[in-house]
């Protein structure tokens, strides 16, 4: 028979896991609600996250999301959930046929100039760091690590609302895989496409419950060092994402 002293510890561990367990069911965790660092997975450098697969229907029309959609540059501070990332990050640039070579966004001759990053402050799960998206696997890959929300409202020009938001989704572009083809004339419709691509994630806030506004002042060669972006790589579009205040 074993000592009193270790019935005790065996009794004392069934309780508190019991007590864990009954507060859990008692009180989950709500969407949005702030986690602990214990339960934000380190993300390293250059290490690949595949996203929740993306959904194709929902409860809002077309034409509801239209008629909704509004600039908001007013955030409550909480989380959003990595499944509502994967579904702005799919209608902004995600694939939509089985060969990947369609967009959710058109583009002049399907060159894809477009590039799109994440700012991760207030994900559930997910480490703060600078993320790129890869529409060809729905993944999304770490580039800098820590929250830079600060840093890139600073960039646009002191806007609060990008350091208030839960992320932000900066939109570059790669100029010479248009121009190469429709020289001087591939600027616009680079221009064109970032427009297409930012209207998707306006319609598709709406649908979320989520608010968002496309901000076009800000600080390129600031924006640049902050992202780690290439030299040939400009920033076009920043679109802070949060919950609604």
């Amino acid at each position: 028979m074993p000592p009193k002293s270790l019935i005790g510890v065996i009794v004392a561990v069934f309780i508190v896991t019991a007590l864990a367990l009954s507060f859990s069911l008692l009180f989950p965790r709500t969407p949005g609600e702030s986690l602990k660092a214990d339960d934000v997975q380190k993300i390293e450098l250059g290490e690949r996250i595949e996203l929740p697969e993306p959904r194709y229907q929902s409860e809002t029309s077309v034409e509801e999301a239209l008629a909704q959609r509004r600039s908001i540059r007013a955030y409550s501070g909480d989380h959003v959930t990595l499944e509502e990332v994967s579904q702005l990050l799919w209608a902004a640039q995600g694939i939509t046929d089985p060969e990947g070579t369609k967009r959710t966004a058109p583009s002049a001759g399907a060159l894809y100039p477009l590039e799109l990053y994440v700012v991760v402050g207030g994900v559930e799960g997910l480490d703060t760091g600078v993320y790129r998206y890869i529409p060809r696997g729905h993944e999304l890959v770490k580039v800098r690590d820590g929250d830079l929300r600060a840093e890139l409202a600073t960039a646009a020009l002191g806007q609060g609302h990008v350091r208030a938001a839960a992320i932000d989704l900066v939109f570059t572009a790669v100029y010479e895989r248009t121009t190469v083809k429709y020289n001087d004339r591939g600027i616009r419709y680079v221009h064109m496409e970032a427009g297409h691509a930012a209207q998707n994630v306006y319609l598709q806030a709406v649908s979320l419950d989520l608010g968002t506004v496309t901000i076009g002042a800000f600080s390129d060669a600031e924006v640049k060092q902050i992202m780690h972006l290439e030299e040939q790589e400009d920033p076009v579009y920043i679109m802070p994402v949060g919950r609604i205040g």
